[in-house]
């Protein structure tokens, strides 16, 4: 099922770590912080500063800061630049569909379903932002509500 790579969980633990900071975090703090591998770290935060997601410091007093406001970058774009856009069916991630080789596209039953469910789940994952991520984390709270305005009321019963 759908489940994102090391890099992605380490690259969305430092983002999220740098919510509330409000100096240069270095990579040494986070890895302590978290029990993760201080290189794979490393190189995850090379990549996200390269999609210019954070900003990279050098020196004794150097380290990694948001680029932007956390309400600003998304879930998605971390996940885009760290592992590409999901997929549900192997025809996405074999390219099977776009080479020809796949032998049950013509009748296919599952395909059309199988790419709405994932065009949903890349939409909620754009919509969802590092800020409610990290405070979500914080405060148990639901990333999104069910409604734009957390009520549930149907038009009948007002």
């Amino acid at each position: 099922m759908l489940q994102f790579t090391k890099r992605t969980e380490y690259g969305l633990i430092a983002l999220v770590h740098l919510v509330d900071a409000s100096d240069a975090v270095s990579v040494r703090e986070i890895a302590e912080h978290y029990s993760v591998p201080r290189r794979l770290l490393a190189e995850v935060l090379k990549d996200l500063s390269r999609a210019e997601l954070c900003n990279s410091t050098r020196g004794a007093t150097g380290g990694y800061s948001l680029s932007r406001s956390p309400d600003a970058i998304s879930l998605g774009e971390v996940v885009a630049a760290l592992e590409g856009a999901p997929s549900v069916s192997s025809c996405e991630t074999l390219g099977a569909y776009s080479h020809g080789n796949c032998d049950v596209m013509p009748l296919c039953p599952i395909r059309s379903p199988l790419h709405k469910i994932r065009d949903g789940i890349w939409r909620l994952m754009q919509q969802t932002s590092l800020r409610s991520l990290a405070h979500s984390s914080a405060n148990g709270e639901e990333l999104l509500s069910p409604h734009p305005h957390g009520a549930t009321q149907d038009k009948d019963e007002a």
